[in-house]
């Protein structure tokens, strides 16, 4: 249960799910048939692209691996392992106690897996 005045990683990405749900190519979660059960089905993508999602209550991020491993390197997450033991390069799962900006980073994803101009 969450503390009094505290918000929830569910309730923090709902609401950053909120501010990037306006945004020109971005898909939220709910947009299409047959979401339920599938990896990514709560994710935000672009282009059919997953750019970011909530995982076992971190915020996971496709970002440039050298990116991916600044942030490793500088504590602020680690490596997303979907579950099968194999760590992805070029995904980041947020640690809870980060003070980086989800909005911010959902954003660098967003333009990560953008269209390339």
């Amino acid at each position: 249960m969450a503390r009094s005045g505290a918000v929830s990683p569910e309730e923090r990405y709902e609401q950053l799910v909120a501010h990037l749900a306006d945004l020109p190519g971005v898909a939220v979660p709910g947009d299409g048939p047959g979401r339920e059960g599938r990896f990514g089905a709560d994710a935000l993508k672009a282009g059919g692209k997953i750019f970011a999602m909530l995982a076992q209550g971190r915020l996971v991020v496709k970002l440039p691996r050298a990116r991916v491993d600044e942030l490793v390197d500088a504590g602020e997450g680690e490596r997303f392992d979907p579950g099968h033991g194999r760590l992805m390069r070029e995904w980041l799962g947020l640690d809870p106690g980060s003070g980086l900006s989800w909005d911010a980073l959902a954003r660098e994803a967003l333009e990560f897996v953008g269209p390339r101009r």
